[in-house]
């Protein structure tokens, strides 16, 4: 099948490649316009849970009651109890227009005392802005932005509408800044590494069209469903970081199938077939791994999980459609623009060489070797044990960020985290003006204000059978202290014959770990089962799959422990420069767990294909060990670091959610690609011997009969396999 591809594409490379021509220009037109369509809010809220139907139900009740925007006012010489402070800022807020801010609350307007903090040097405003939209309200917020500065006072602008605003300008200065930096240092290794400019190219080409058509797919994706503006990020690093796999794997396959044949066709033929075959599993096998977050309801994973599946395909499309028409144009011409000599492959050149003497020595010590790296990986994954889940805020932003400013502020100066309460929106029996309902409402705000850790609890508003109350506390809302309060309110019983349903940032984080707890498992299985599968097709074994998912399993658990170790204790915070909070977002982990198992079995599946090639000539387990490292190692080390260029430049991202992914990904790439798949692999395959490519006798006839296996194209050396 592959190799028919091949030839395909061969025959018409010309019209390939125009219609890809046409589709680029039409992806840098339309697909770049991405930006304005993504959602830049929200997202990690779980559909359905007691906290979403709070937010629901006070909405429909009392509107939107949102801390929009926060505005912070400050003087060292006036307090809020002077005439000059409060003219300056109600004049102010006055002369902000009113079809931009549908309300605003101040010190003077509800005379709570929540709102004077730094002796009553201090206080802020809050402004609910109009628009049904995030968009709506953020072109609002756009419009008001200079505005907000009071005569005489300090003023400071913060709140979930600015610091989303915020994010947003960093993601897009950063993905610009990415690649700038990424792209000049990926051609000159590649350079290096392949010695001609025409073949150095190729896999830039490709990674370029790959981040158009991944825009243009998340762009097609808005028009059906929300998709988080984060995804531009992830969906940038897998787009360049395949596009550079795959066409590497590629142009590589091709030169040494150029040495070997004697026609351009039959190159391309050969390359689509062998090479071809590995892309194509290895995309289905990323591409299964990210569909997996689309079982989470929450709209950031499952919106992961969309733009991830979309861009591998666009690569994998690209790598199989795109490139092999440019390797049928370039033939031999793919070494031009020399830089260095290409030395044709030597027929006994994987008998040799450093990585296969590495390979024969790990095979001769397999014991020792599997013993020292699992406990080196235990040790490395061991600060995992200790994990603490938070949430998201401010703090992600860089230090000087305004509207971290603010957050931090009011933490510091205001009692009772003002801006994220505990709130509770309660639904009666009857109507709350009634005496009945009255009394038992007040019994209920008393016992709520007796739950341990609550400061105070407020009775915010009433409207027919539904009544607010605001909890104030002294935890941060995102620690598990705050996280216990919200349990313990929501053991206390409701009002006689009512409902009570607890919501706010606290309620919502732990919904959210609620959710992500029950949806996990169902993920780890359609992962580990398609991986399964998949590489049972490839290469009809029931022992290889296994081995390669513990294999993940340990790298992955490696790389969270690191992970831990650095954004929640702390460590190397000023040199990555970045805030801890001593928590960790539960759902990066989660997005770091299928973007990192695809790119293992990645390297898994590039190694385990010339491994089989070399055992279905020689039947010898060692020696095709040995020969498919020599083919590779060299290669998953370029691949690998090749990746962690384009990964680094994110990591220096001002976004610390983003910066952990990136520094995440560095990890997961050095160990797999080093310590698992040099080291690991060979000396686990040299203790199962031939119990690697065992299946039983039924699944042998599906491997032969469905199995993913090219046999068209025998290579010209190829031996009689032993008995």
């Amino acid at each position: 099948m592959f190799e028919s591809w091949g030839r395909v594409v061969y025959a018409q490379r010309r019209v390939v490649l125009v219609l890809a021509a046409i589709v680029v220009v039409g992806a840098a037109v339309w697909g770049t316009r991405v930006f304005g369509a993504l959602q830049s809010a929200g997202g990690f809220s779980a559909p359905g849970s007691q906290s979403q139907q709070e937010s629901d139900l006070a909405a429909r009740a009392f509107g939107r009651d949102a801390a929009d925007v926060v505005v912070l006012y400050s003087s060292p010489r006036l307090t809020v109890h002077d005439a000059a402070f409060r003219a300056a800022v109600t004049r102010t807020l006055a002369g902000v227009p009113a079809g931009d801010v549908r309300s605003a609350a101040t010190y003077w307007s509800t005379r709570s005392p929540q709102f004077a903090g730094a002796g009553g040097h201090a206080t802020y405003a809050v402004l609910e802005l109009a628009g049904g939209t995030d968009s709506a309200r953020a072109k609002n917020y756009q419009a008001i932005a200079g505005r907000l500065s009071a005569p005489g006072l300090s003023a400071q602008v913060g709140g979930q509408v600015p610091t989303m605003s915020a994010i947003n300008k960093q993601v897009t200065s950063d993905i610009g800044r990415a690649e700038g930096i990424s792209m000049p240092l990926l051609l000159i290794l590649l350079l290096v590494i392949f010695g001609s400019l025409a073949a150095a190219s190729l896999p830039l080409a490709i990674g370029g069209i790959a981040i158009l058509g991944s825009f243009t797919a998340l762009r097609l994706l808005t028009l059906v469903t929300d998709v988080s503006i984060y995804s531009i990020n992830i969906t940038t690093i897998l787009g360049l970081g395949l596009a550079i796999d795959y066409g590497l794997f590629m142009v590589s396959r091709f030169r040494e199938e150029l040495d070997r044949h004697d026609t351009t066709e039959d190159a391309v033929a050969a390359t689509v077939a062998t090479a071809g075959r590995t892309v194509a599993v290895s995309g289905i096998t990323v591409a299964v791994a990210l569909a997996s977050l689309m079982l989470f309801p929450e709209m950031f994973l499952r919106s992961m999980g969309y733009g991830g599946v979309a861009t591998v395909l666009v690569d994998m499309l690209a790598a199989l459609t795109v490139l092999p028409a440019l390797l049928a144009v370039l033939g031999p011409r793919v070494n031009a623009l020399r830089v260095r000599r290409h030395a044709p492959r030597a027929a006994g050149d994987e008998q040799s060489g450093a990585w296969y003497r590495i390979a024969r020595s790990v095979m001769r010590r397999p014991v020792a070797y599997v013993v020292v790296i699992l406990l080196a990986l235990l040790v490395l994954a061991s600060p995992f044990r200790s994990i603490t889940w938070g949430g998201t805020d401010a703090r992600a932003l860089p230090a000087g960020a305004p509207a971290r400013v603010v957050a931090q502020a009011l933490s510091r100066d205001f009692p009772g985290n003002p801006s994220s309460p505990i709130e509770v929106v309660t639904r009666l029996a009857g109507p709350a003006t009634a005496p009945a309902q009255r009394a038992a409402l007040a019994t209920y705000v008393r016992s709520l204000d007796h739950v341990p850790g609550v400061w105070s609890a407020a009775l915010t508003g009433v409207r027919g059978d539904i009544a607010r109350v605001d909890l104030r506390y002294a935890a941060d809302p995102y620690s598990a202290t705050a996280r216990d309060i919200v349990t313990a309110v929501r053991a206390v019983p409701p009002p006689a014959g009512g409902h009570a349903y607890v919501g706010g940032v606290t309620a919502q984080l732990a919904d959210e770990l609620s959710s992500l707890g029950h949806t996990l498992p169902w993920m780890a299985l359609v992962m580990c089962l398609a991986t399964f599968v998949l590489l049972f097709l490839a290469f009809g074994s029931v022992v290889l799959p296994l081995k390669a998912i513990v294999m993940n399993v340990l790298s992955l658990s490696a790389t969270f422990g690191v992970i831990v170790w650095i954004f929640q204790e702390g460590h190397l915070s000023g040199l990555l420069r970045f805030t801890p909070t001593g928590t960790i977002d539960p759902a990066m982990p989660i997005l770091m767990l299928a973007i990192i198992f695809g790119l293992s079995m990645d390297y898994e599946v590039f190694l385990l294909s010339r491994i089989r090639e070399r055992y279905d000539v020689t039947g010898d387990n060692s020696a095709a060990v040995a020969s498919g490292l020599q083919r590779t190692g060299g290669l998953i080390t370029s691949l690998a670091f090749l990746l962690v260029i384009v990964v680094g430049a994110f990591s220096a991202s001002g976004i610390t959610f983003i910066k952990l992914m990136g520094v995440g990904m560095i990890v997961a790439l050095l160990v797999d690609a080093t310590i698992v798949r040099i080291l690991l692999v060979p000396a686990t395959m040299r203790l199962l011997g031939q119990a690697n490519w065992w299946a039983p006798g039924p699944l042998r006839r599906v491997y032969r009969k469905y199995g993913m296996r090219e046999e068209e194209i025998a290579p010209p050396e190829a031996e009689p396999a032993r008995a």
